[in-house]
């Protein structure tokens, strides 16, 4: 029986679905998710709107893009609660199939583990600059790396647990950091006063918080798959999404006005001293658990899809915690920028494809409510439809030629209609063909 249970808790359903009896209470999710959202990254991009942009049209990147996180995270969140199923596994019955769910959880993967080695090269600069003398970051960064490696291969017990102390940490940053802010700057100075760098545009401000958060928003069910209502699912999005993006965002928009700069942690330093800065990088463990969470589910779910191999959660943790190390101590955080903006462009269709098949198509929905009933999972799918194809890469391609607009925004309208008007298409072509 232990043994068991300590089978269940190291692979964590990765590739079945969650059981209605070993789902968590809603407050326990949603400290996980806004754990997710109240984190260094968010603190950075907000620095970086605020560094170029003026208050008014960084708040108004950050409400637009996070509309559109919002409808996709609650979406397929809540797909993922009615499934108990993580959202690689779900697109295989979700206008994807089997190998395109395979290539969808290969493909936010290696996403997940680019945002580890940018969080792990934060966490460990920040230590680096707490310890006198300054030790090889190399090397810190390879200690801080397999430390949240470790607590990752408990799945989510692990995340709640990290939780517990990532989150409090953080928030007592924030208070201290608005504290001295306020102290020192007019509130009303700040908010009116020009941009104290480069300017952005308003379209390149929605990209970045699109894509700071995008895979955040696609990867839901791999969190709300706990959850036991729907209403439940609910909470969790909105909220997570008002208290972490939208309300770290705003402070760290003001906190650039006030510092000029948008390097987070000479930010955070002037406004909070050694102490911010230890509690700070205490925090990045949390988002990085998420991280590398997802990531081993998205791994594993591949592997079944396409080698018909079942490895377990826990040993492709490892590896995946290894190569986001390696990733880290090489600098990947130098990357940054570029790699929200592919983000923003790339993942959308994802999204808008899940949603429609799943919500509006419902071409599996039977299959899948009979297989719950029975809680497994349908013997039958697809394997990678040419419409789900022929839409993801158009609608980015088109992406980055058409220069109007927001580039999230068409990317994630136009995959959508596309896969709709296709397979309505496909499927009146199948009929006729029957019939004749």
């Amino acid at each position: 029986m232990a043994q068991k249970k300590n089978s269940e808790l190291l692979d964590d359903y990765s590739t079945s679905r969650v059981p209605q009896a070993k789902r968590d209470p809603m407050w326990k999710v949603l400290m996980v998710q806004i754990g997710g959202f109240v984190a260094l990254s968010q603190f950075m991009l907000g620095a970086q709107l605020g560094y170029g942009m003026t208050f008014k049209n960084a708040v108004l990147s950050t409400i637009l893009g996070s509309v559109i996180l919002q409808v996709i995270g609650f979406g397929l969140g809540l797909a993922g609660q009615r499934e108990g199923l993580p959202t690689s596994l779900l697109s295989k019955w979700a206008g994807f199939g089997t190998l395109g769910s395979a290539v969808v959880g290969l493909t936010f993967a290696v996403s997940l583990i680019g945002w580890f080695g940018i969080q792990n090269s934060v966490f460990a600069q920040g230590i680096v600059s707490l310890i006198p003398g300054h030790p090889n970051y190399q090397l810190i960064a390879t200690i801080t790396g397999l430390v949240v490696t470790f607590a990752v291969i408990f799945g989510f017990e692990g995340l709640s647990w990290t939780t517990n102390i990532s989150v409090p940490a953080f928030l007592i940053v924030i208070a201290i950091a608005c504290y001295n802010m306020l102290k020192g700057h007019s509130l009303t100075n700040l908010m009116s006063m020009s941009a104290p760098g480069k300017v952005m545009t308003l379209s390149a401000g929605i990209t970045m918080v699109t894509g700071n958060f995008i895979v955040g928003a696609i990867i839901m069910p791999d969190i709300t798959r706990k959850t036991k209502t729907g209403v439940d699912v609910f909470w969790v999005s909105v909220i997570g999404t008002i208290v972490g993006e939208l309300g770290v965002n705003v402070i760290g928009v003001l906190m650039a006005h006030a510092v000029g700069t948008s390097e987070i942690m000479p930010i955070i330093y002037k406004l909070t001293g050694v102490l911010g800065i230890a509690l700070i990088v205490l925090s990045t463990v949390k988002v990085n658990d998420m991280n590398l969470y997802s990531a081993s589910l998205n791994e594993v779910n591949f592997f079944k899809q396409v080698f018909k191999v079942n490895f377990n959660r826990a040993w492709v943790t490892v590896i995946t915690g290894c190569i986001g190390t390696l990733l880290s101590v090489i600098g990947v955080v130098d990357k940054f920028s570029s790699f929200l903006t592919v983000l923003g462009a790339v993942f959308p269709p994802v999204a808008s494809i899940m949603v429609v098949d799943y919500w509006i198509l419902k071409r599996s929905r039977k299959q899948l409510d009979e297989s719950r009933l029975q809680g497994e999972l349908p013997q039958t799918a697809e394997t990678f439809p040419v419409v789900t194809i022929v839409s993801w890469v158009l609608s980015v391609i088109l992406g980055y030629v058409v220069k109007w607009g927001i580039q999230s925004i068409n990317v994630l309208v136009m995959s959508g209609v596309f896969y709709y008007v296709g397979m309505k298409l496909f499927d009146r072509k199948n009929r006729k063909s029957r019939k004749e």
